[in-house]
């Protein structure tokens, strides 16, 4: 089990989020404790005065909203009555039993997972001390909770994953629910280190982050906002502005990721250039359509930057197994845009025409603006997943090559073959 606590200024956002789970039927309630009444009669503002009853008792305590997700092994499938017992039990032994709390079984993930909403403001206007709780509370409580229900333990793995991240298509679901999960997705777990290379992972999902022209009101205020792109690459509907977005990806929190998402990618470095020099070096005849079609079978958008005149100037790779960003100058030389140059010649028009049909991948497209043209590729469907519940660290110095996993043993580079390419 997987427990993952986020505290917050604003129980409404916390509750409104998980409320339109369930009006889109990817979430149950399963249980209301602390609630007087029927709990199933009661709707949103009912629930949300519950909470703001406590919180308005201290209004100098600022940050008073927790927001909780336990998550559990495909393996450990509980049913609902045995999802209200470990919620209830853990949230007595962090502490918070007698506090009123909502918990929602979602239902968008492979894996089962509930999330509790509640306040850390007690009924004689204390606040709970949350500060630390995670080593302090809720690690013992995990560890303990694992041993009483039989669970696979979280510690040392990944928990296993199968919910696909998919595009985004206007009008198929609800404009907001769309922007949300994919941003969220993107957000949290992807390493990106700038803005341009945030707002290329999300154009795969067809999203457009858009930050106005740089003489804008909204782009000197770092204001930004989302839009659902349509298939000829621009974007349809109403656009959400990101502080509705309960992850709150306003620019201030994504540059914050920013120096935090270059260390963590570091160690996956080493595995992209293996890779590339993998393909590279067995091959034969290698086109920009077969380097594409090549790059995906191991799960790595490759993502051009052209002038108007069709010439490659840049090149981002996108390994969504890992959930690194790199352009290609940042891997090395031989890696850049005008390394690729050389290697395919001229890139054109046409040529990025042709490899989008050969490639095979839903809802390619090959965008054109004044200044540049740019060929995004749509991830497969089978490669992305929604959350990576477990963030790994190494602490090994150096950089450690991570393995590939092992539905990719055809394409496996072998100890032989890397000696054969060197």
């Amino acid at each position: 089990m997987v427990a993952k606590i986020e505290s917050g200024k604003n129980i409404r956002g916390i509750l409104h989020y998980n409320e339109e789970k369930v009006a889109a039927g990817e979430a149950i309630l399963i249980l209301a404790s602390g609630f007087a009444g029927d709990i199933e009669e009661m709707n949103f503002n009912q629930k949300l005065t519950r909470f703001r009853h406590l919180t308005d008792l201290n209004t100098g305590v600022k940050t008073n909203a927790l927001h909780i997700s336990l998550n559990f092994d495909v393996s450990d499938k509980p049913d609902n009555q045995k999802l209200q017992q470990i919620a209830a039990e853990y949230m007595e032994r962090i502490g918070s039993g007698d506090q009123p709390f909502l918990v929602y079984r979602h239902l968008d993930s492979a894996h089962p997972h509930i999330h509790i909403a509640t306040t850390n403001i007690q009924k004689d206007a204390q606040r709970i001390d949350i500060h630390g709780i995670g080593y302090r509370l809720s690690e013992p409580a995990r560890k303990e909770i694992e041993q009483n229900y039989e669970l696979l333990p979280a510690e040392g793995r990944e928990l296993k994953q199968g919910q696909p991240l998919s595009a985004a298509v206007y009008a198929r679901k609800p404009t907001k629910q769309q922007i949300s999960n994919i941003v969220t997705g993107v957000m949290r777990q992807y390493y990106y280190t700038s803005f341009e290379q945030y707002k290329t992972i999300l154009r795969q999902y067809n999203i457009l982050a858009d930050r106005g022209a740089e003489d804008s009101r909204m782009f000197v205020r770092k204001g930004l906002q989302y839009s659902i792109l349509n298939m000829d690459g621009l974007p349809v509907g109403v656009p959400l502005k990101a502080s509705r977005i309960y992850c709150r990806p306003i620019m201030k929190n994504l540059e914050q990721n920013f120096e935090t998402n270059r260390k963590k990618r570091e160690p996956h470095k080493a595995e992209l250039k293996e890779l590339l020099d993998y393909i590279f070096g067995t091959t034969p005849n290698l086109s920009l359509t077969r380097f594409q079609r090549e790059m995906d079978k191991y799960q790595v958008d490759v993502v051009y930057r052209t002038s108007a005149k069709g010439m490659l100037y840049g090149v981002t790779f996108i390994d969504h197994e890992n959930k690194t960003v790199f352009n290609g100058s940042e891997l090395g030389k031989i890696y850049s845009a005008k390394a690729l140059r050389e290697r395919f010649g001229p890139v054109t028009e046409q040529s990025f025409t042709q490899s989008q049909k050969a490639s095979q991948i839903p809802n390619g497209r090959l965008e054109n603006s004044e200044m540049a043209s740019t060929r995004f590729l749509q991830p497969s469907q089978h490669s992305v997943f929604l959350e990576s519940l477990l963030a790994q660290t190494n602490d090994q110095s150096g950089i450690k090559v991570p393995k590939r996993r092992k539905k990719r043993k055809r394409g496996r580079i072998t100890e032989q073959q890397q000696q054969l390419t060197l």
